[in-house]
């Protein structure tokens, strides 16, 4: 096998080129191969066989009318149309074995975020750092399934509006118990430096509901910023999605709808930091993403 570390493609064999070949790991070990256009009768019955869109089809025509306007209202929310968030929803739940489909509601889609405390645990404290440039995972367009970092630069702009929407089912262990949303500003006016906080109080038992706080005003120049959930004395679990920190008209959360929040990167994505670090995590706590069936 031939190995090279540069190839020079001429403009008159480019197109043919990237017709027939195709870069698969494009970092660490990166390496070309053939590009798979045609496939036999039998390689795409098999294919087709394994493929669980039919059987989503089916369900989604047998819809009425109102059901699909429900999960296009539902999908607005993850930024799917109503098609789209069935499929999603619908393809987890024949994955995992439930019967029926779900109820689309929009305060949580599909995925949602699971902070749990069980004994000996009584404390869980998870993070998102937001410094004025960080790297992210960004998909390829074009790409099917590829990924690349790419440098973002978060430039803070007021007012901060914080919003989630969450279930709980929490249960008070002693005094000074409580769970939390907040972000902590770092920002310097005329040399000294400061925190100032913005808080959601999150209720220790309730249904689904949305949940805001704005900070309108500093002194200074912010820093940057850091968002926390921490449940203090409590067990139980608390269930987010739809997390956001809004600024400069944009939100700037990463994972914002709890797809996998204990998400890390390895390898060429090592710069990337995790969606949410855990400051706080004894036995018996644990964080992550969960389809639950409400």
């Amino acid at each position: 096998m031939a190995k090279v570390e540069y190839v020079d493609i001429l403009p008159a064999t480019s197109e043919l080129y990237y017709r027939a070949l195709t870069a698969q790991d494009r970092f660490t070990f990166s390496r070309i191969t053939k590009k798979v256009e045609f496939y036999s009768r039998k390689k795409v019955k098999g294919m087709t066989l394994k493929s669980l869109l039919p059987q989503v089809a089916e369900a989604w025509n047998a819809l009425s009318v109102g059901d699909k306007a429900l999960w296009t209202t539902a999908g607005a929310q993850s930024d799917l149309n109503g098609y789209r968030l069935f499929v999603q929803d619908k393809c987890i739940r024949i994955k995992n074995d439930l019967a029926g489909n779900a109820t689309p509601v929009v305060l949580h889609q599909s995925w949602i975020g699971d902070l749990r405390i069980k004994s000996p645990a009584t404390e869980l404290k998870i993070v998102q750092f937001h410094p004025s440039f960080y790297w992210v995972s960004s998909k390829v367009s074009g790409k099917k399934g590829q990924y690349e970092p790419v440098q973002v630069t978060e430039s803070f702009g007021l007012p901060l509006v914080l919003s989630l929407n969450y279930s709980s089912d929490l249960t008070s262990q002693g005094a000074g118990s409580f769970a939390k949303f907040y972000a902590l500003v770092w920002h310097s006016y005329q040399g000294i430096d400061y925190e100032t906080p913005l808080e959601i109080d999150l209720d220790l038992s309730t249904g689904w509901k949305n949940a805001t706080a704005t900070l309108s005003s500093l002194s200074g120049y912010v820093v940057g910023y850091a968002l926390y959930f921490h449940l203090y004395n409590v067990r139980g679990n608390l269930y987010i999605d739809n997390v956001k920190s809004t600024h400069s008209a944009q939100n700037w959360v990463r994972d914002t709808y709890c797809k996998d929040i204990n998400q890390g990167f390895t390898r060429a994505f090592y710069q990337i930091p995790k969606h949410w670090v855990a400051e706080i995590l004894p036995d018996g706590s644990i964080y992550d993403t969960i389809y639950k069936d409400f």
